[in-house]
């Protein structure tokens, strides 16, 4: 019997609703179930064929233990050797690589110093840091958030440099992003399940949380849903991961990424409303099942990312362009323009 477990925390509705659609569809030789520990030995599998991973990120043992499943044969959702390594600036980077729009980023170091540390551990540190240049290259209004956080937590919009240093100073030992505002028209956020399977759903960051996907506007376009969905599969295809939401802001037709490192995405049927919960649910149990009967013991179960493989088969991160033969454009109905919004970023 292979079993699916879901490692979780204080969520309830998503991964026990997942639980009991894999076990609903009686799969032979498959069953599910929460993920249950009680003791780690090293190099001793967990018992688990697949493993759904909802907490890691905010428990260390956790972590541990996941990677000790996966060299154990376990297939874990999402790997936790790249999770442990994945940040949100080098996110844009890699975006910028693979030609995704992204907002102009600056990486911020903490204020205080690290535990451990003291002023003469940053003696390659130019102090003070060429403030103008960072404040020139991302403009104000700007944005502020930890450079690996998530949750909306320790957020700030900053109107200029005096509120940034005023807000930089109470970050303590968090280091940050600091990132050019983003003018909207439109704004999506889309699940990716599997690398293959999108869910784009309108979303406007302003709202209460409950009320996030609560938009009454239909999209501008179909040529600019194809294109956010092209953008989500590349991101998550190149990150490697198999759970994952992209999150992009329109500005004068261009859906630019503002944030998709999201390995535990917020799927909880109060936020996400009904219908995007049954597709959540419905697609994991069915990825879940899929990874489940192609796992194998004894070799290695993860998804890699592209930019993983091309590095170790010495690779270039992607192929070039060839340009497309010049064509004559067809006309394309005319959209009009909607009112300006403001994007608060994770």
């Amino acid at each position: 019997m292979k079993k699916i477990g879901i490692l979780f925390g204080q969520e309830r509705s998503f991964p026990e609703a997942v639980i009991e659609r894999i076990n609903q569809k009686a799969e032979k030789g498959i069953t599910a179930e929460a993920v249950k520990i009680e003791k780690i030995f090293q190099n001793k599998p967990l018992g688990y064929s697949v493993i759904i991973d909802r907490i890691s990120q905010d428990v260390p043992f956790y972590r541990a233990s996941l990677k000790n499943a996966a060299i154990t044969g376990t297939a874990v959702i999402n790997n936790p050797f790249w999770w442990s390594a994945d940040e949100k600036f080098f996110n844009n980077a890699l975006a910028e690589q693979i030609g995704v729009p992204v907002p102009k980023t600056a990486l911020i170091p903490s204020r205080q110093h690290p535990t451990g540390t003291t002023g003469e551990s940053f003696s390659n540190l130019a102090m003070p840091l060429d403030w103008d240049a960072i404040f020139e290259y991302t403009g104000f209004p700007a944005y502020m958030k930890p450079y690996d956080g998530g949750g909306w937590r320790d957020v700030y919009k900053l109107h200029d440099k005096e509120d940034f240093f005023d807000k930089h100073s109470g970050t303590e030992q968090l280091v940050m992003l600091l990132q050019e505002e983003i003018i909207f028209d439109e704004y999506f956020r889309c699940y990716c399940i599997g690398g293959k399977h999108v869910r784009i759903m309108q979303y406007d960051p302003r709202n209460p949380h409950h009320l996030r996907y609560a938009v009454d506007t239909k999209p501008s376009s179909e040529k600019l849903l194809k294109t956010v969905e092209e953008y989500t599969l590349k991101l998550c295809k190149y990150l490697g991961y198999d759970f994952n939401t992209v999150e992009f802001a329109v500005r004068d037709g261009v859906p630019i990424a503002i944030d998709f490192c999201n390995p535990a995405p917020d799927a909880d049927i109060k936020s996400v409303g009904q219908e995007n919960f049954d597709w959540v649910v419905e697609t994991t149990a069915n990825y879940a099942i899929e990874r489940a009967k192609a796992q194998k013991d004894g070799q290695d179960n993860l998804t890699w990312g592209e930019y993983i493989k091309s590095s170790v088969a010495g690779k270039p991160l992607f192929a070039k362009a060839v340009a497309p033969k010049a064509t004559k454009p067809a006309a394309e109905k005319a959209v009009p323009a909607k009112p300006k919004k403001t994007a608060a970023k994770k």
